[in-house]
């Protein structure tokens, strides 16, 4: 692999991504729903793209059931993503976590033990800042003793405190179907973002950490948790307020993409 060009991952790396099996994925180019690179060896070498992609046929196959027939037709009339949205170096995130794991001292197997999951999912994660969910994102954040926010490189610099609408900077997505975009960058006394949460995407666990937070639904619909007993159903216009110490899960319960604005304070996150 080229580590100076973009990712490219084989077919069982972007189906685990996806959170599909490599036979559904080589399933769903057979009927033309994608059409994956190819490696002078003549083996599938699939992009971030790719990958998206992926996700959303796996979304419209299973949340919507429908055929490949319509599913194409679909994905044919999806809008292209911007263009002019700045994102923050695909790899930042995961060649912070494994130079914080070389100063540990820690190995691949170490680390991985320490957070229940597999060593080849953290080494995904440290090559392509992609694989896991928001909830281990975080832990592996605490883990080390910094913040996912720090690692995103919100605070490397100063910026003036304006951002354009329409010209936000991007995380990279870490976690499927989470995109988050930064309103306010540098070193702030809080953490300002939009989400953007594709059809079932979610925290995948419950995370807490120190500070206070708040979020405003722009569209969509989100179901929140705190403590594993409280439920909140926060449709369009709606906020909430609550202590970050508290356990707190999330998922997208909308058809369609959610949007919400997400506030930290400090910025523990």
């Amino acid at each position: 692999m080229n580590n100076n060009g973009p990712v490219r991952y084989k077919v069982a790396e972007a189906a685990r991504l996806a959170g599909i099996s490599a036979s559904t994925a080589r399933l769903w180019e057979s009927q033309g729903l994608l059409v994956p690179g190819r490696s002078e060896t003549g083996h599938r070498q699939y992009s971030a793209e790719d990958v998206a992609r992926l996700k959303r046929i796996s979304w419209y196959r299973v949340g919507r059931g429908l055929n490949p027939a319509a599913i194409r037709e679909a994905l044919e009339n999806e809008e292209p993503l911007a263009e002019n949205v700045e994102s923050i170096g695909t790899s930042d995130i995961g060649r912070k976590l494994r130079s914080l794991r070389h100063a540990a001292g820690k190995t691949l197997d170490q680390v991985a033990g320490d957070m229940g999951i597999t060593s080849s999912t953290l080494s995904t994660l440290e090559r392509t800042s992609q694989g896991v969910s928001f909830k281990t994102l975080h832990d592996l954040a605490e883990y080390y003793g910094t913040t996912v926010s720090r690692l995103s490189g919100e605070e490397s610099e100063d910026v003036p405190a304006i951002v354009r609408s329409g010209e936000w900077r991007t995380w990279p997505q870490t976690t499927p179907g989470v995109t988050v975009q930064l309103l306010a960058e540098g070193r702030r006394m809080m953490d300002c973002h939009r989400f953007v949460l594709a059809p079932g995407a979610a925290s995948e666990g419950a995370y807490r950490h120190e500070g206070e937070e708040f979020m405003h639904v722009l569209s969509g619909r989100l179901e929140l948790v705190l403590d594993s007993d409280q439920f909140f159903d926060l449709g369009p216009g709606d906020s909430l307020y609550f202590e970050s110490r508290r356990y707190h899960s999330w998922r997208n319960r909308h058809d369609g993409e959610t949007v919400l604005l997400w506030i930290n304070t400090p910025p523990t996150f």
